[in-house]
């Protein structure tokens, strides 16, 4: 393409008219750039548009943040199961990293930014083996740098560029990648970093002079951290001290200039080099604590006393965190004895941890104004980097090595806490909210269960002084953070709290799914949904007979909660809606409004999704309700019918795709609970179901094989009418030429053999057998060969094994004393699963047993091999046959195929055994070659002699010694 003036000129145009506010002309603009993106040249062209000076700021500024886009989707191959758009040539790749560093560091500030971003884009793919010149290039330009604004632009660059030291894991060629930046740019960024120390002194006095260097102090402490992520090199550990004294520097000095300056926005910048710098040495207490020890009480030092000073204000949150991380981290090493004086252990916990855990205001605010993401810090685990966390973590870090004198002191200070509660609870409700927040933060869960406990307190002693008069006030809306502490207490020693304790007290929170605030209805949700889940020995705790009684007014306040602003589609609450479904006996008329309430709430969705774990469970709970009430009650169906058809035919009319995984899930639950005949609403969605156009969205496939399965139970005669069957094939052959749908065909295969005659089904049989050969000759895998041994044992369990064999060998002559030896025989010992390993080993049996193609004596040596496989598949132990290593997919199979399908667990359908008449296939082995040996005695002894495994043989004895049958 010739970029001529005029076709620069047009680009610039386009890039203003992307940031008009009219959409008309945007959208033109647009288009363009997106059709000349796919031209030779487009890159440079872009790229010459922002290096023009007399080009507008505006212009350039789009320009460039369109260059780093393009770059973003160009500059790599586009991966197999994306789409394709094409890679920048290489010619241009090198003419734009001859030209970009140069460009960036002439750029303005925003423009040098979005070239920097650019830059680390090339950086990811080619640096350093395919940018050799990179680094030299920087290096030289720092040096030569006079100016701030391009050295910190080197700086930003160098620092995104060495990120990927930090997250990539350690390899020799990530180590060698190290190896090159610690050659090229560790001894420029210590002179950068003392050249740039020794200026901050003669610029106290100018916040101006002073911001830039201050910045740039802070890169190379990010650089730092990049470069010794991964270990201590030894250029760092040469001049370890010339970086120590700077950062304690650092931690100690003020700059009143700066940090006063009327812009507001010094103190940040400043801290943002002090979190920099505790981030640096958090790294060396953790990884090279040896090393650092020389170091540590004098950081240690200027760590305590600027958190004394920081961590009062809540601006400085960042600051505060890492700093009490590095105490946190020096307080469990073998160096906390800096902790170890009273005095200094009761200065921590009131001067820092209590001050920290107290709540602020942009707490209450949160609680009001964002309920989830407050919820997400509080109960979900995210607020590992707030205050509060921190701080108790810092106070289980010094337990560790000093947990009686803590939990003495700390036990005080919660009775102190509760103390100025008790007289003054209006003024002081925070320091309830203190002390139930330090118990359950300090609170040790146990591994490998949900159970905690602590020693700060006795947790039924607590739960019934200080919480139990929460959740049994009346005042469902007062002092509501109080409420969400108790329910969340309640929540987590929910295990060590007695069932006639805990179920007096569930109708009180139910109650509170009436308050107002969105925590605490959500708390309130959130407790009664994990009380359904606790166990004893196994077994649930809590069963209908506990929540039945309850139903009535726990269902409305449920859906009653969905209804206050903002929680119209709260996870908590249906989340809770599902598990109390999953629990109580729900019927009549209970069930009919449930029923109501839930497609209400579904009708409105449909609208508008935007909520992927409320819509999961939402749909968990229509199938969990569909399950226990119409299986308990069918006379329920039809009503359940009127109310969901409507809303599941919506869906799939109005084409939410989001929906229809779940959409044919539910419906299959409900054809599962018919009786036939079906009714003419299911006649017409299995001819929906049939069509090819239903099947061409990837993600819905699992959910129509669950669907299809259904309709074979349950209306097997329909697939005689109007070439039904053929159709079904067609699905089958479709799914079973693809690795990563191939299982989904085997279950339509399997079904179709399970639920039809052989008169029916003979006229397909030999097409059937042609697919899977042919997938089998073109591109087998385990996972294949493995579903092939389960369906031709299925086939031969159904339809006896003279018709297997027959069948097969209509195919082609011999083809199925092939396919039993080159597939059957070793790869049954790789089946896994209780139903597949019964149904193959008792098909295998009766193989070996009543087959003519096996009990001749020409196939002996085929006879002993078959019955090895048997003995291995059902006396060792699974991870003695199968290997694990997961099996790679082919990307190209698996490219039109997305993970969208999300399976409802209460919609799943009951696994049926094919072969229940058989109890044991241990039991039946034996027998049945007891019964084979004494028709040909002395003939099976030796072939077994012969062909098993010594330990086999073995196995095979103790068998038959077991069920008393022995082979003669």
């Amino acid at each position: 393409m010739d970029w001529s003036p005029e076709a620069l000129e047009l680009l610039s145009q386009c890039f203003l008219q992307t940031l008009s506010p009219n959409p008309e002309p945007r959208r033109r603009a647009e288009a363009h750039l997106s059709e000349s993106s796919d031209r030779p040249g487009f890159a440079l062209a872009v790229l010459r548009i922002i290096s023009l000076p007399s080009v507008d700021d505006q212009i350039r500024q789009a320009a460039a943040v369109n260059f780093k886009n393009h770059l973003r989707s160009r500059w790599a191959p586009p991966h197999p199961d994306q789409s394709s758009s094409s890679t920048i040539p290489e010619p241009e790749k090198t003419e734009i990293k001859t030209h970009i560093v140069r460009l960036m560091l002439a750029s303005s500030p925003r423009i040098q930014s979005q070239l920097s971003e650019a830059l680390a884009i090339i950086g990811k793919h080619d640096f350093p083996k395919s940018w050799p010149s990179l680094l030299p290039e920087l290096v030289s330009s720092l040096r030569q740098a006079t100016d701030y604004a391009s050295i910190n632009g080197i700086l930003s660059t160098a620092n995104s560029i060495f990120k990927k030291f930090r997250y990539q894991y350690k390899t020799n060629d990530l180590l060698l990648d190290l190896k090159y930046c610690l050659d090229g740019f560790a001894a420029p960024l210590l002179e950068s970093f003392l050249k740039t120390a020794a200026l901050i002194p003669t610029n106290l006095h100018s916040a101006d002079a002073l911001r830039p260097l201050i910045e740039s102090q802070r890169l190379c402490c990010r650089i730092f951290y990049s470069l010794n992520f991964q270990e201590l090199p030894e250029f760092f550990e040469d001049h370890m001290g010339e970086w120590m004294a700077e950062f304690k520097n650092y931690l100690t000095a003020t700059y009143p200039t700066l940090e006063s300056d009327a812009r507001g926005d010094g103190v940040t910048i400043v801290d943002g080099l002090r979190s920099a710098v505790c981030e640096n040495i958090s790294l060396y207490m953790e990884k090279n604590e040896e090393e650092f020890k020389d170091y540590l009480k004098d950081f240690a030092s200027a760590v305590w006393t600027l958190l004394m000073v920081v961590s009062a204000s809540s601006a400085r949150e960042r600051l505060t965190i890492t700093a009490i991380k590095f105490l946190t981290t020096v307080s469990t090493s073998v160096h906390h004895a800096l902790f170890g004086g009273a005095d200094i252990l009761q200065q921590i916990c009131q001067s820092i941890v209590i001050p920290n855990i107290r709540l602020r205001e942009e707490d209450e605010e949160l609680f009001e104004m964002n309920y989830v993401e407050y919820i997400r810090r509080d109960i979900e685990g995210s607020d590992l980097d707030t205050r509060r966390r921190i701080a108790c973590e810092l106070l289980k870090g010094i337990a560790t090595n000093y947990k009686e004198q803590v939990m003495a002191m700390v036990s005080v200070q919660i009775q102190n806490m509760l103390g100025l509660y008790s007289a003054n609870p209006v003024e002081n409700w925070k320091e309830k909210d203190c002390a139930i927040y330090l118990v359950v933060s300090l609170a040790t869960k146990k591994a490998g269960g949900s159970s905690v406990s602590t020693d700060l307190v006795n947790v039924e002693s607590f739960f019934t002084t200080v919480i139990v008069p929460e959740l049994q006030s009346q005042d469902t809306n007062g002092f509501p953070m109080l409420k969400a502490d108790a329910l969340k207490f309640f929540t987590t020693f929910r295990n060590q709290i007695s069932k006639p304790v805990a179920v007096a007290l569930i109708p009180h929170v139910i109650r509170f799914l009436g308050s107002e605030s969105n925590v605490v209805h959500s708390y309130a949700a959130n407790c009664i949904e994990k009380l359904l889940l606790v166990k004893d020995e196994g077994r649930p705790r809590y069963t209908s007979l506990d929540i039945n009684p309850l139903v009535p007014i726990l269902m409305t306040n449920l859906f009653n909660a969905l209804k206050f602003p903002e929680s119209q589609e709260n996870p908590y609450v249906m989340k809770c809606i599902m598990r109390v479904f999953g629990v109580a006996d729900i019927g009549g008329e209970v069930a009919g409004v449930c029923i109501m309430s839930l497609t209400a709430v579904l009708s409105e969705i449909c609208k508008n999704p935007k909520n992927p774990v409320f819509n999961h469970y939402l749909f968990e709970a229509v199938a969990a309700l569909v399950r226990r009430s119409c299986e308990k009650d069918p006379s329920l169906i039809p009503a359940f019918e009127a109310r969901l058809f409507p809303v599941l035919e919506t869906i799939l009319a109005n084409d939410v795709s989001e929906f229809w995984p779940y959409t044919f899930q539910i419906f299959a639950q409900l054809v599962e609970l018919n009786r036939p005949p079906l009714s003419s609403s299911y006649i017409q969605l299995f001819k929906l179901l049939l069509s090819p156009n239903t099947w061409k969205r990837s993600g819905s496939v699992p959910a129509l094989v669950r669907l299809l399965q259904a309709y074979l139970r349950k209306a097997p005669h329909e697939l005689n009418n109007e070439g039904s069957l053929t159709q079904v094939l067609g699905i089958f052959g479709l799914l079973v030429k693809a690795s990563s749908t191939d299982e989904l065909g085997f279950y339509v295969l399997n079904t179709v053999i399970e639920n039809l005659r052989y008169d029916v089904i003979m006229p397909y049989v030999r097409d059937i057998w042609s697919t899977l050969f042919t997938r089998l000759q073109n591109h087998r895998t385990v996972k294949f060969i493995k579903s092939l041994v389960i369906f031709m044992s299925l086939f031969l369990v159904k339809h006896g094994h003279e018709t297997l064999v027959n069948s097969i060998n209509a195919v082609q002559p011999e083809l199925f004393g092939m396919i039993l030896q080159q597939f059957w025989v070793p790869n049954l010992k790789l089946i896994t699963g209780a139903i597949e390993m019964k149904l193959t080993s008792v098909a295998s049996t009766k193989l070996i047993c009543e087959s003519p193609s096996l009990l001749d004596d020409a196939a002996a040596m085929l006879w002993g091999k078959m019955l090895d496989s048997i003995v291995t598949l059902l006396a060792r132990p699974e991870q003695d046959r199968v290997d694990d290593e997961p099996e790679v997919p082919d990307i190209g199979e698996t490219v039109s195929y997305t993970a969208t399908f999300v399976h409802l667990y209460n919609a799943g359908k009951k696994e049926e055994d094919p072969v229940k008449e058989i109890k044991d296939p241990r039991e039946f082995l034996v027998t049945s070659l007891a019964r084979l040996s004494a028709s040909s005695p002395r003939k099976y002894p030796a072939i077994i002699q012969q062909s098993l495994d010594p330990t086999n043989q073995a196995a095979l004895l103790q068998l038959c010694g077991t069920y008393n049958c022995f082979i003669v």
